[in-house]
């Protein structure tokens, strides 16, 4: 798996649209093939932070980044930033999917 979180510090005028604006590019990534999941989330201690929270298949990063849509986003959503974003990306070979965590068990 590949593991990629993302921090966007949004312009306080596009806070509340932000989700909004991006959604076409959202909703391209989670139809690519694969894609394992892509969610968004608001920090609740920075009202302008966001937080996209990426998972791909071994090996389809490469597809990613070469998508129609990505090359979209990086051409239109700098314009709804204050700086640019931050990023960890990370490699998880032969992860395919959530584990269930063993600290917190619900019964």
């Amino acid at each position: 798996m590949i593991l990629i979180n993302v921090k966007y510090q949004v312009r306080p005028e596009y806070v509340d649209t932000f989700l909004d604006e991006v959604k076409w590019f959202t909703d391209a990534c989670r139809a690519e093939e694969g894609n394992l999941f892509f969610d968004w989330f608001k920090n609740p201690e920075k009202d302008n932070e966001f937080i996209l929270v990426e998972g791909f298949k071994d090996g389809s990063d490469v597809a990613h980044v070469q998508s129609e849509a990505f090359q979209r986003a990086c051409e239109e959503i700098p314009r709804y930033l204050l700086e640019t974003p931050k990023i960890i990306n990370v490699s998880i070979p032969g992860k395919t999917e959530w584990d269930t965590m063993a600290e917190f068990v619900v019964e």
